[in-house]
């Protein structure tokens, strides 16, 4: 048996900007990390004893005979195109929901990309899992997605992700001593707001509304940096990172009617009136996850106004995909 765990991230600065349609003409850059929250799949050959040759167990059990028979569309995509011929059994379990904004879909594909690799006894680099990820998602499932959370969830870490307009990515580490990570972690609260969204369907008007919405885009790029250098020290307050995220907010959900609703906008506005200094919905919109940047002594008033949303604490984290059990030849 094969285990992967695979994190989930959080896109600070420059989402958008990583959709092929923009970067391919303007290039793109995001500011990113993954958190403490994973995606786990175990993975081993299924014996021939059964009826079924594949077995794929997530919020739903699948028993089928053939690859295309296989409905859940990251695992079909998967096993088709690495030629999976030998029965295999896949679990899927994870410490947050999925379709939340945190890069869910793309961790799974992640982990089980590298859980079979693992299972075939191969390594793979991280930068070959990224680009395969990317691969399956965006030309074989042909889903309208990004291309910063395949990367975020392979390399892990706090990073400036660059995406070239020949579709190349680079990715930097940001460097940024202890204490001050510390600091921005603590400022940080992660709200689930109890709904859930197909990314693919939000981000499918984002897209195309691409062209109509370059000046918030090209803003939103430039933020990437601005970010980094409070980060970075020379004066700033880290206040002025959550400025920037407010700032940032406003210009996202101008992209597209489907970013925000009313719901959402009363919880932001709602926690902005009891010390909050600025935030977002992570992901494409529509739902999932909101982040909070909020100082340390009033964020129980923040939790207080909040209190019918569930509270998520986290810490960052930076090992992405990584194979946490390897007993190929099963447990023993």
């Amino acid at each position: 048996m094969i285990i992967s765990r695979t994190p989930f991230r959080i896109s600070f600065f420059g989402g958008g900007t990583d959709y092929p349609a923009w970067f391919r003409q303007n290039g793109g850059v995001v500011l990113a990390t993954t958190i403490d929250k994973y995606c786990y799949i175990s993975c081993r050959y299924l014996p021939q004893f059964f009826e079924h040759k594949y077995r794929i167990v997530y919020s739903r059990i699948e028993n089928v005979r053939e690859i295309p028979e296989i409905e859940h569309p990251a695992a079909r995509a998967v096993l088709g195109w690495m030629k999976c011929d030998q029965g295999l059994e896949i679990h899927h379990d994870g410490d947050l929901p999925a379709r939340s904004g945190l890069g869910s879909s793309s961790s799974f594909t992640v982990g089980l990309i590298n859980a079979i690799m693992a299972l075939r006894g191969r390594y793979i680099t991280k930068e070959q899992l990224a680009k395969d990820a990317i691969h399956i998602e965006q030309d074989i499932i042909q889903e309208n997605v990004g291309s910063q959370d395949q990367i975020s969830a392979a390399y892990g870490g706090f990073n400036r992700i660059a995406f070239n307009p020949d579709g190349s990515f680079d990715v930097v580490p940001v460097i940024i001593d202890r204490p001050k990570l510390r600091v921005l972690e603590k400022h940080l609260m992660l709200f689930f707001t109890g709904l859930s969204r197909t990314a693919s369907d939000i981000a499918k008007a984002q897209i195309e509304n691409l062209k109509s919405h370059e000046t918030e885009l090209g803003r939103m790029q430039e933020m990437v940096d601005e970010a980094i250098g409070i980060l970075d020290g020379g004066g700033s307050s880290i206040d002025d990172f959550g400025r920037l995220l407010h700032e940032s907010w406003i210009h996202k959900r101008s992209l597209s009617g489907k970013v925000s609703t009313p719901f959402i906008d009363e919880i932001y506005d709602a926690a902005m009136a009891e010390g909050a200094i600025g935030g977002k919905i992570l992901g494409a919109g529509g739902g999932g996850f909101l982040l909070l940047f909020v100082p340390p002594e009033l964020q129980p008033k923040v939790k207080a106004r909040l209190g019918k949303l569930i509270y998520v604490p986290f810490r960052f984290e930076n090992s992405g995909s990584k194979i946490v059990l390897y007993q190929p030849n099963g447990l023993v």
